[in-house]
Parts: C-alpha cells; sequence; structure tokens
C-alpha cells in the first residue's frame, strides 16, 4: 500500500473574522466525491411508449415549430404542440390528422406534443420550379381543390389552372374552379376551356350570392389556391363571416407572424374546414409524370395500358401509336382536354 493510503485528505480553509483571518483545517468525506459514470452505465431502451391516452386532432396552422391544432375537429378545442422528439424530423403541415398528449386544456402558455401523424389521404404538393426536386406539401388531407381565378384584373391564366388541376387529380383531390371579379368579364369563355374534364365552375364575384360557394363546400375540407389580387381573401372573408378575427386567433400560437403568410384552416358556419393558403407565385410539378395524369382518369388509364414503352400520351406525331387516340365519345373529349394538361406539365412555362 501506498505511503498515503488510510489518510484523510485535508485542505485548509480560510475563516474571516472580527480579530482577523485564520486558517482552518477542513475534512473531506464520500460526499465530496464526484463519480462520471462510464458510457455504458446509463440504461437505455428501444421501447417507446405507446400513448393510449393520445387524444385525435387535425393540424389548423404551423408557426416555426408550433402547431395549432383542434381536438376531435372540434374548433372550440383549440390546442398549441410541439413534435415530440421521437417523430425526429417527420414533416407535419396544416390538415395533418395527428395524436396529442399532454396539456390539452388550451389554457394560454399551455403546450401538447404531437406523438403520432396519421397516413394521408390525400396530398396536395408542388415545387418551386420545374427543375427542383424538394417537394413541398401544402396541404394535406383535403378533399377538394378550390381554384380560385379572377376573370380580369389580373387577367386569368389558363396555364395556372391546368398546373393545379394536374396536382389536384394526382394528389387525390377533387378540383372546383371558381372564378371571381365577374363584374368585369363574362365567365362562359374561360370556364368552357375546361368543360371536357367536367369541373364545377362557380362564379363568386363581389356582386354575387355565396351561397353556391358555400353549398360546394358544406361538411368537407376544401384548400383554396389562387393568384395575389384574384379576391381570394375577399371570399374566405365572405365564407367565414369572422375570418379576420378568427384567422388571428387559429393561427397565434405564440411566435406573432403575420397570418397571410401561412396556411391556416378556417372551420365553415355550417360545418368543415376552408384552408386558406398564401398567393401561390409559382407551382412546379417536378414531381409528377405524364403516367401519374392519365392515372387520375380511370377509362384513360385503362386504355394506356396498351400504349408502347416511353410513351408520353401527347398523339402524334411525337407519339402516333398512343392507345388514347383510339377512345370515343366522352373519353375522346377527355383526352383532348388531358393532353393540354400534358402539355402545360411538360412546357416549363408555369404561368402562361
Amino acid at each position: 500500500m501506498g505511503r498515503n493510503a488510510g489518510r484523510v485528505r485535508v485542505r485548509r480553509i480560510r475563516v474571516h473574522r472580527a480579530g482577523g483571518t485564520v486558517l482552518r483545517r477542513r475534512q473531506y468525506d464520500e460526499s465530496d466525491v464526484r463519480i462520471r459514470p462510464g458510457k455504458g452505465s446509463r440504461p437505455r431502451t428501444k421501447n417507446r411508449p405507446d400513448h393510449a391516452d393520445a387524444e385525435e386532432a387535425m393540424v389548423v396552422s404551423v408557426d416555426r415549430g408550433r402547431w395549432g391544432c383542434v381536438l376531435g375537429g372540434d374548433p372550440a378545442r383549440l390546442v398549441v404542440a410541439m413534435r415530440a422528439r421521437e417523430l425526429g424530423r417527420t414533416p407535419i403541415v396544416v390538415g395533418d390528422k395527428v395524436d396529442v398528449v399532454g396539456d390539452l386544456s388550451g389554457r394560454p402558455d399551455t403546450l401538447a406534443r404531437i406523438v403520432r401523424v396519421t397516413d394521408r389521404a390525400t396530398v396536395l404538393r408542388r415545387t418551386a420550379d420545374d427543375t427542383d426536386p424538394y417537394e413541398r406539401v401544402v396541404v394535406a388531407n383535403a378533399q377538394q381543390l378550390l381554384i380560385v381565378v379572377a376573370l380580369a384584373d389580373p387577367p386569368p391564366r389558363t396555364g395556372f389552372v391546368e398546373r393545379a388541376l394536374v396536382a389536384a387529380y394526382v394528389g387525390g383531390l377533387d378540383p372546383i374552379l371558381c372564378l371571381t371579379k365577374s363584374d368585369l368579364a363574362t365567365p362562359d369563355e374561360f370556364a368552357a376551356t375546361f368543360a371536357d374534364l367536367d369541373i364545377p365552375v362557380v362564379v363568386a364575384g363581389r356582386d354575387d350570392p355565396i351561397e353556391p360557394v358555400t353549398e360546394m363546400l358544406a361538411g368537407r375540407v376544401t384548400a383554396l389556391i389562387g393568384h395575389s389580387g384574384v379576391g381570394k381573401s375577399t371570399m374566405v372573408n365572405r365564407l367565414v363571416p369572422e375570418a379576420d378575427r378568427a384567422t388571428g386567433v387559429v393561427s397565434g400560437v405564440g411566435k406573432g407572424r403575420h397570418t397571410s403568410t401561412q396556411s391556416v384552416a378556417l372551420a365553415l358556419p355550417g360545418g368543415g374546414w376552408v384552408v386558406d393558403t398564401p398567393g401561390i407565385r409559382s407551382f412546379g410539378l417536378a414531381h409528377i409524370s405524364p403516367e401519374d395524369v392519365v392515372d387520375a382518369f380511370i377509362d384513360l388509364a385503362e386504355a394506356a395500358e396498351d400504349c408502347p414503352r416511353g410513351c408520353t400520351h401527347l398523339g402524334p406525331p411525337a407519339d402516333p401509336e398512343c392507345a388514347l387516340d383510339k377512345l370515343t365519345g366522352e373519353s375522346a373529349g377527355r383526352v383532348e382536354a388531358v393532353r393540354r394538361l400534358l402539355v402545360a406539365l411538360m412546357s416549363n412555362e408555369p404561368w402562361t
């Protein structure tokens, strides 16, 4: 044994008294000993809690790491939640159906946790442009896509509508064409461009009744897209009479970001939700192929099975053996309309 074995280590400490400073010996014991555990000494487990008590919710707003969620689809039961660590970087967007735990009271300064994200039934995606491989999910689980287009000021753009239709068909959403500013131009000519696709068309100018739109959206989750300035916000305020106040409440998750830059789901008075999205600047479709578009139509998808390999379904002269040319009747008219969508998809000119 060493010569210091068994000895108690001491240290002199200074003690201040009225008559001066004296030195006193301090004795150490086991409470002064600090031992850093080894890396392998900390018990770990891969078993994660199943969160059986989690409650279902729908995401209605997103703002920098905080999600506004309504429990059980009830607009009155709004909570603010963070993403649980076990989800990692799992993307969560407006419309997602999630399971939440924690403080579900909804009181100010409380925070719940999102522990699960349910598989999405539909997805509205876009890319920044046609060369960008990164997909951006705009809305999840929407049943309809309301494409808002002004008949004038700004002038309507068929290219934007065609690209929005492609995204809707591929994502599983039912498209609706909504025309505004009908006091400046008549809707017939522009609406006729898409007649072969059997798309519902509704006119919702400032002076037009809003009831036709309300009936189409009742009881369903509908995403709205459109250029800035087409009257989308005006229409939302008509659909949701207290939209200005509701938007501030729903998206107010403590960060103070201006709500017009974020998607937000608003509860319709008669039931259902309308998801107001920011004004679209670009609508890239780099993630979509011609086959994706054709597959959205049952009659066309069945006929396309007889197309030669590599067929782009554009018809002669590009594809002289395209099987879609053999279709007749209503299907033939739909082929021509779908081919216009394919041209828009391949043109790399999203705003023509």
